[in-house]
């Protein structure tokens, strides 16, 4: 018996060994993990705020406009650029042109020093889009299924370009006033204006039988720098949308307004963050209350936080919606949606929510590949019209407070 169970004993020990090596080694894996996880983040945390909120996102937006300038003045690049985005999605090329012009525009109203440079490139940018849309047509801007059925409302015009044009043309006049462009921008809320009134939720299509919660506050934002440029008055009408969007376009679970619905107000999404963000940023002209409610909402309901991180999911947790070319490819469990998380920045910046802006930012610089070549900012997994929103939350501020002054205020030099 000696001599069979000798073998036995020798054989088990090293097993019993390498048990405890196995165990010990995971424990100490799940240690250091522990540990040093959630330190990851001060690795791409950007520095700590200086003075003020404008002096902390100063640097990022000067790199980021450099970039976007290059792709302006620089014919090859842009070609390239716009090549690669409208493979996916036609809409990204003009809501590049949108958000690059609303930066410009609040960058040269910070700036007066850059005010030339900056009206010369939007002026660029208005002037070429206004010339493609003439000659090519609205469909060159929108997806394919625009075609498949007839617009409601006759003639067929989408809000979606109707709302980002007349916003363009709207802000560039703030900066500085070009009387060429009084006529197009007048007669173009005048159409929008319409349209939404023929609605009968007071709101138009961007596609048929579709309209949009991001297109619809576009477009109202725009109504009211207009009033403010050529001292119209459309109070009534935005009182009664407000109305007819608290009664028949808020999803009751969240209280957040939905993002897509047929023309008599059927919801076809609830609440989505690749919408509500910049709903919210657009309605702080409309009503500043009801506005940020609905950002304190789609906080609660999309921000997220984890570890030193932050990102947003496309929908509530209380909504399932489809993966589409808007939202991203949206990480599983978490939920992180790239086109929310991206718009998430313009609505921390413009609520001023400084905590989660420097969280997203952390997230940016880790996950979002930043490539700085000769002073200029990308980031490798977005394109050019991501990097254009980056850049309007990183300088937006002058060209909303502009419209806020009172008629005292104006007057003053």
């Amino acid at each position: 018996m000696n001599t069979m169970s000798e073998p036995i004993f020798t054989a088990r020990k090293p097993a019993a060994s390498l048990r405890k090596r196995l165990i010990l080694g995971a424990v100490s894996l799940v240690a250091a993990t522990a540990v040093w996880l959630p330190c990851v983040h001060f690795v791409f945390r950007p520095p700590l705020p200086a003075a003020t909120h404008e002096s902390e996102v100063e640097p990022l937006a000067g790199r980021l406009i450099a970039e976007q300038l290059h792709l302006w003045t620089d014919a090859e690049s842009r070609q390239r650029e716009l090549a690669k985005m409208r493979v996916t999605n036609a809409e990204w090329d003009f809501m590049g042109r949108t958000f690059l012009v609303l930066a410009l525009a609040n960058q040269g109203l910070r700036h007066p020093e850059q005010k030339g440079a900056c009206l010369e490139v939007m002026d660029r940018i208005i002037d070429e889009t206004l010339r493609t849309e003439q000659e090519r047509g609205m469909y060159h801007f929108l997806m394919p299924y625009a075609r498949q059925r007839p617009f409601v409302v006759q003639p067929p015009r989408s809000l979606f370009l109707d709302g980002e044009i007349a916003l363009m043309l709207a802000s560039r006049r703030l900066v500085a006033e070009k009387q060429a462009y009084r006529g197009p921008f007048r007669r173009r809320v005048e159409e929008m204006v319409w349209r939404m009134e023929a609605g009968p939720v007071l709101c138009a299509e961007s596609y048929p039988d579709e309209c949009w919660m991001f297109c619809n506050s576009v477009a109202l934002a725009a109504v009211r720098i207009g009033d403010h440029l050529d001292g119209s008055d459309h109070a009534a009408f935005f009182h009664r949308w407000l109305e007819r969007a608290k009664e028949k376009l808020v999803d009751p679970g969240t209280g957040l307004l939905v993002s897509s619905f047929s023309l008599n107000g059927r919801p076809k999404d609830g609440p989505e963050g690749s919408s509500i963000w910049m709903t919210a940023h657009c309605l702080q002209l409309i009503d500043e209350e009801f506005a940020a409610d609905q950002y304190r909402r789609a906080r609660n309901e999309l921000g997220r936080e984890l570890l030193g991180f932050g990102y947003a999911r496309e929908w509530p947790v209380s909504w399932e919606g489809a993966i589409d070319v808007d939202s991203g490819p949206v990480l599983p469990g978490l939920g992180i949606s790239p086109g929310s998380s991206g718009l998430a920045f313009l609505g921390a910046r413009a609520f001023d929510d400084r905590t989660y802006f420097r969280r997203l930012q952390t997230s940016l610089d880790f996950a979002a590949f930043p490539h700085e070549r000769a002073g200029r900012l990308k980031y490798c997994a977005s394109n050019q019209v991501g990097d254009a929103v980056l850049l309007y939350a990183a300088v937006l501020g002058p060209l909303w407070d502009e419209v806020r002054r009172t008629p005292a205020e104006a007057a003053r030099p």
